[in-house]
């Protein structure tokens, strides 16, 4: 039977690189409207909730007909204010972190995220990555980059071969600098199959009980010094599951990105 599952929003207001951009507008419909309508289309979740830490955009959602539920400013990332939301939550296995600035995810994108930890039992959380083959974007630090390796489930001996072509991957590591790194660059080396390197995609699909345990994790200094959340995971021995998919969304994080996003809403 497959396990219940709902999204959280994380939507805070304050944005250093675009003000307010949760309430924008120029659509029609505020930002964090778009998200909430885009992640109400996944088939696998059966409630979608804003987690956010001011009024104003509680009152917006609460204005287009959806939910939310108020937490602290102080939350240091969207997972942690997903955590101090969770006894607010409505009841379910597994808890979906989608960003209130990726009105452009795919729904399939988010069921897929869901699917792996059913798929995978040794997971405590599922991702998402996108094979990277430009050569600026591997450079870029505004690029989170993942190390994978094919997964497989631990102890199980009669579990099949790991494919040619994996289906999941299990995360080693993620970085802002361009890796892995090669010792030898070839152009080349970005068109292998599979992928030597990928993007990640910053969606979350969390176990609730790894969510009810997250306070009992320690705190990492390299989730600090890359500003990556997932590292935390990573240096705490979580197993993360990831599944590719042929495109990154593009997240709404400058005015430019914004102006880009209205554009092909209205087209």
């Amino acid at each position: 039977m497959p396990t219940t599952a709902i999204i959280a929003i994380p939507a805070r207001l304050a944005s250093q690189r675009l003000p307010n951009k949760m309430l924008l507008a120029e659509t029609g419909r505020t930002l964090i409207e778009h998200t909430w309508q885009n992640a109400a289309e996944a088939t696998r979740a059966d409630e979608v909730v804003v987690v956010t830490d001011t009024a104003a955009i509680a009152t917006a959602v609460a204005g287009f007909g959806g939910r939310a539920v108020l937490t602290s400013p102080e939350a240091s990332s969207g997972t942690a204010r997903i955590v101090e939301a969770l006894p607010q939550l409505p009841a379910a296995e597994i808890v979906v972190n989608l960003q209130g600035d990726e009105p452009e995810l795919p729904p399939q994108a988010v069921d897929l995220v869901i699917d792996l930890l059913d798929r995978c039992p040794a997971a405590g959380v599922a991702t998402l990555v996108t094979p990277l083959r430009c050569q600026t974007a591997w450079h870029d630090p505004a690029v989170v980059k993942a190390i994978l390796t094919p997964w497989r489930e631990p102890a199980d001996p009669a579990g099949p071969a790991i494919a040619e072509q994996p289906t999941a991957w299990r995360a080693i590591t993620f970085s802002r600098a361009p890796v892995p790194a090669a010792r030898d660059w070839n152009p080349e080396l970005l068109e292998a199959s599979p992928p030597l390197f990928w993007q990640h995609i910053g969606v979350y699909a969390y176990r609730r009980s790894l969510l009810e345990q997250w306070h009992q994790m320690p705190e990492s200094r390299l989730a600090e010094l890359e500003s990556l959340e997932q590292l935390r995971l990573v240096e705490a021995g979580v197993p993360i599951v990831a599944a590719a998919i042929a495109h990154a969304a593009t997240g709404i994080d400058t005015p430019a990105d914004y102006a880009a996003f209205v554009q092909r809403t209205r087209g």
